[in-house]
């Protein structure tokens, strides 16, 4: 819905539905796929409910509110993550609102909360991999022990899974290696990839022989034996939406149960567990972090970067400084 200002004098945007007009028309103004635009719309009127119900006007606020609305979030529980959220929409509502000569930019000082630069998933072992895949092929559908087969060894993500179709499979560069086409988180078309190895696309094959044999390119590659669709919570509106296509959570229900069966029955351990694992592993096995960034396509090194930190901090379980000390210590028996 769209929304015209009478007047651009900050003083005249103090009651509800004037600011909500504002929120209106600034979630309209940002370039951003409709999610994050959702984002912006919910974690900035958030702030001007607070702005409300605390006795605050918004044509009042200064830097002071905006940091006094921060420190309630923390103190709600809310994860350094998620208040950073609300920080970043707050200061490019601001932003925007000041360009536009209705509100003072009195968020651009304000810092979001530092995180920790580490992953909330855990990664498996390699044992452990073993464990889930022999897991999988001996009591789990062809299809299932395919996309788990496939996860674990290049690092897919849930999203990437579902929108993958048969004919994604193909050959590229010199000695025509095989790969499965990837449309990345926020991508709009599939323009990366990950190489298929035998491991890898084996029991893909025999899935699709077995079950989804003569189907055209156009089809998912893993089509769901329910009536559940996907359509809704993947967002695809397209006429050509085949309603057989998996959900992302239906991805994650079947990883998850996967690592329940071997006992890794934990927050820390979904299906997201296995693009850490895919990248953890990389390096364990002596690969480089640039070979992990390749794989798992991060535009930044730096997200690769925590994967090497990670590594550093498993070391302190073979050998850390404690041991070393222990030694030390023993030897003159200490």
């Amino acid at each position: 819905m769209e929304h015209a200002l009478t007047t651009t004098a900050p003083a005249a945007l103090t009651n509800a539905a004037d600011v909500a007009a504002v929120v209106d028309m600034f979630t309209a103004s940002q370039d951003r796929k409709p999610t994050t635009r959702d984002l912006y719309a919910r974690t900035v009127s958030a702030f001007f409910a607070w702005v409300e119900t605390s006795g605050r006007t918004a044509d009042r606020l200064t830097v002071a509110d905006v940091i006094a609305y921060k420190e309630q979030l923390l103190r709600e529980g809310k994860t350094a993550l998620t208040v950073a959220s609300y920080v970043n929409s707050i200061r490019r509502f601001y932003t925007w609102a000041e360009a536009n000569k209705l509100y003072p930019n009195i968020a651009a000082d304000v810092h979001a909360p530092k995180r920790q630069q580490e992953f909330k998933k855990r990664p498996l072992s390699v044992r452990k991999v073993g464990e889930l895949l022999n897991h999988e092929q001996a009591n789990g559908s062809a299809r299932d022990y395919a996309i788990i087969n496939l996860m674990a060894r290049t690092g897919l993500r849930c999203v990437e899974v579902v929108r993958a179709n048969i004919g994604d499979i193909t050959y590229m560069g010199e000695d025509n290696a095989r790969v499965l086409l990837v449309q990345g988180k926020g991508h709009d078309e599939k323009d990366d990839f990950v190489k298929l190895t035998d491991a890898a696309y084996l029991p893909i094959r025999a899935y699709l022989d077995a079950e989804r044999r003569g189907e055209p390119d156009t089809a998912p590659l893993f089509a769901s034996t329910s009536n559940h669709t996907g359509k809704a919570e993947n967002h695809e509106h397209d006429a050509g939406f085949d309603p057989r296509r998996l959900s992302t959570r239906a991805v994650s229900s079947i990883a998850k149960k996967g690592l329940q069966a071997v006992g890794l029955d934990s927050k820390a351990f979904t299906a997201h567990s296995l693009r850490h694992t895919v990248g953890t592993n990389i390096l364990r096995a002596g690969g480089t972090l640039e070979q992990a960034q390749m794989t798992l396509r991060h535009a930044n090194p730096a997200t690769t970067e925590i994967y090497a930190r990670m590594a550093l901090k498993e070391r302190r379980f073979t050998d850390g400084g404690e041991d070393i000390i222990d030694r030390a210590y023993n030897a003159v028996g200490m």
